[in-house]
C-alpha cells in the first residue's frame, strides 16, 4: 500500500512558502495557547502577543472598530425578519439598502451568479467609473473571495509553461506573489524598489529585469504593480505609471495592478493616489490591465468576510470567457463578501442618515492611522542602525535594520537569515509578532522587517520595539 508523505505530494506544493503567516506566526500562537491557558504563571517576559505581522485590522488585540453602515445592511442581509422584529434600531438608508439587495440576491444562503451579483457588480462598475472618469462595465468586473483570489486565479492561467513562465514582482514583495507563483510552478522575475528614494518604482530597474529574465530563457508575461506598496506603502507618480504602461505594452506583458490600499492614505496632498485604469485610458494604451481591489484594507478592515474584486480593460472577450469558466468552479464568491463590496463602492452619502457616523467612524480610522505611522517612523529613525521611510500609504512600516556581525554569525550558526533571527529574539521577548524582509524580498547583506501601524497604545508598543533593540544589538557587540 502506498504510503502518504510530503515526499508524496505535487512538487509545486512543498515549495510554497508564505511568510506572514510563517514561522513566527506559528510561534506567536503557541505563545498566546500558553497565556490564555497559564496566565501570570506562564513564564514568559510578557503578558500578550501583539500581532503586528498581518494586516487584519478588526483582529482581537488590534480592535479597529467595524464600520456601522457596513455591519448593519450586513445584518439585515443576514436576517430579513429584523427590518420588521426592531423596525426603529436601523436607519431608513440601511433598510433601503437591504431590501434592494435582498430583492436581487434573495437568501444569501444561496449561490449567485459566478462573477458576482449583477447589481453588485453594476454599483463597482459605477464606483470605478465615478473615480476615473471613464467608462466601466460590469461584464468587466468579476467580484471574488477577496484580492488575493484574484490574484491565484489570473497568476494561474498566466503561467502557460512551467518553470518558463515568468512573472515581474516588486522586491520588497507581499509573499501572495512569490507563493502563488511557485504553487503553478511559474518563475519570479524580481525587480528592486529604491528604498533611498522612498522605495519609488525604477523603469530602469524594471527594464533590467526583464532583459535578464530573456537572457536566461525565461518568458515573461505579466508586471505585478502594488500601489500603494505592501510593505513599503510607497505611491507611483503618474509620470512613473505611464512608463509602466509603455514598457508593458512595449513587451506583450499584462498590467496586474494591485491597488487594494488605494484608500489607505496617509498624506493624500502630497501623495496621492491614481488608478492605473486611469492612466491607461488617459493614455489610450492597448495595455492589457487587471485591477484589484478588496473591503480587507482601506478604512473597512473586512478580511475574515473575504470581499473583492477585479476588473479587465483591454482583455479580449475570449480570454475573459476563460477566467468566467475558471471561477464557475468555484461556483461563486462568498456573498457577505459581495455585499461588504457593494457597502465599499456604495457607502452613506451626504444626506443619508447614516452619513454622519459613516463620516465620523472612517475620518477617525485615517486619522489614527497616518497619526501612528508618523509617530512610529520617527521613533523607529532616532535609534542607531535603524532606518525608515514615513511610508506615505498602506498600514506598514518597513524599517532597514543593521545587525552587529556577532549577531550575523549567530543566526548563521542557528541556520536562520539575520533579520528572522532578530524577529524571533523579538517575539521572544516582547511579544511582539513582525515578518522579517527575507520574506519580502531584500538586497544582499540588508535586513529589515515589516511591522503594522494598527497597534494601539502605540507609546508602549514602539517602547517595547526600542527597548529590544538596543538590548540586542548591545548583547551582540
Amino acid at each position: 500500500m502506498r504510503s502518504l508523505t510530503v515526499d508524496s505530494l505535487n512538487p509545486a506544493v512543498r515549495n510554497v512558502q508564505y511568510a506572514v503567516r510563517g514561522e513566527l506566526a506559528i510561534k506567536a500562537e503557541e505563545y498566546r495557547v500558553v497565556l490564555k491557558e497559564k496566565g501570570q504563571d506562564s513564564g514568559l517576559p510578557f503578558d500578550r502577543v501583539i500581532s503586528s505581522n498581518i494586516g487584519n485590522p478588526q483582529q482581537k488585540g488590534l480592535d479597529q472598530p467595524p464600520i456601522t453602515f457596513n455591519r448593519q445592511v450586513a445584518a439585515l442581509m443576514e436576517w430579513p425578519q429584523l427590518m420588521q422584529l426592531a423596525p426603529n434600531a436601523f436607519p431608513q438608508d440601511v433598510i433601503a439598502r437591504a431590501k434592494e439587495l435582498h430583492e436581487e440576491i434573495g437568501s444569501i444562503g444561496a449561490y449567485s451568479h459566478s462573477q458576482g451579483v449583477p447589481l453588485i457588480r453594476q454599483n463597482v462598475a459605477k464606483f470605478i467609473q465615478d473615480r476615473d472618469s471613464h467608462p466601466s462595465s460590469p461584464d468587466n468586473i468579476f467580484l471574488t473571495g477577496g484580492a488575493s483570489a484574484g490574484v491565484s486565479l489570473l497568476i494561474s492561467m498566466l503561467i502557460s509553461e512551467p518553470h518558463k513562465s515568468g512573472v515581474l514582482i516588486p522586491i520588497p514583495q507581499y509573499p501572495l506573489y512569490t507563493a502563488t507563483l511557485a504553487q503553478f510552478s511559474g518563475v519570479a522575475i524580481p525587480y528592486h524598489l529604491d528604498e533611498a528614494h522612498e522605495w519609488s518604482t525604477s523603469i530602469n530597474e524594471i527594464k533590467a529585469a526583464l532583459k535578464k529574465a530573456k537572457e536566461d530563457g525565461i518568458d515573461p508575461k505579466a508586471l505585478v504593480i502594488i500601489n500603494p506598496g505592501n510593505p513599503t506603502g510607497a505611491l507611483l507618480k503618474e509620470e512613473t505609471q505611464r512608463e509602466v504602461a509603455n514598457l508593458c505594452a512595449e513587451n506583450g506583458l499584462v498590467l496586474l495592478a494591485d491597488e487594494v490600499y488605494q484608500s489607505n492614505l496617509h498624506r493624500a496632498a502630497e501623495f496621492p493616489f491614481t488608478s492605473f485604469k486611469k492612466v491607461v485610458c488617459d493614455m489610450g494604451s492597448p495595455v492589457p490591465l487587471v485591477s484589484f481591489h478588496s473591503i480587507s484594507k482601506g478604512v473597512t478592515g473586512e478580511c475574515g468576510r473575504r470581499g473583492g474584486y477585479f476588473e479587465c480593460h483591454n482583455i479580449p472577450h475570449d480570454v475573459r470567457a476563460m477566467m468566467y469558466k475558471m471561477v464557475s468552479v468555484g461556483l461563486c464568491p462568498p456573498l457577505q463578501g459581495q455585499i461588504g463590496v457593494d457597502c465599499l463602492v456604495r457607502p452613506p452619502k451626504e444626506g443619508n442618515e447614516s452619513y454622519a457616523l459613516w463620516k465620523e467612524e472612517t475620518s477617525r480610522i485615517h486619522k489614527v492611522l497616518a497619526q501612528r505611522t508618523k509617530l512610529m517612523a520617527e521613533r523607529l529613525n532616532s535609534l542607531p542602525g535603524v532606518s525608515c521611510v514615513d511610508s506615505p500609504g498602506a498600514l506598514y512600516l518597513y524599517p532597514k535594520i543593521t545587525l552587529p556581525e556577532k549577531a550575523i554569525a549567530a543566526a548563521r550558526a542557528a541556520g536562520k537569515e539575520p533579520d528572522a533571527f532578530y524577529a524571533l529574539a523579538l517575539l521572544d521577548a516582547t511579544g511582539i509578532c513582525v515578518v522579517p524582509g527575507s520574506g519580502f524580498g531584500q538586497k544582499e547583506g540588508e535586513y529589515h522587517y515589516r511591522l503594522t501601524c494598527l497597534c494601539p497604545g502605540v507609546d508602549e508598543y514602539v517602547g517595547k520595539l526600542e527597548k529590544f533593540h538596543r538590548e540586542f544589538c548591545g548583547k551582540y557587540q
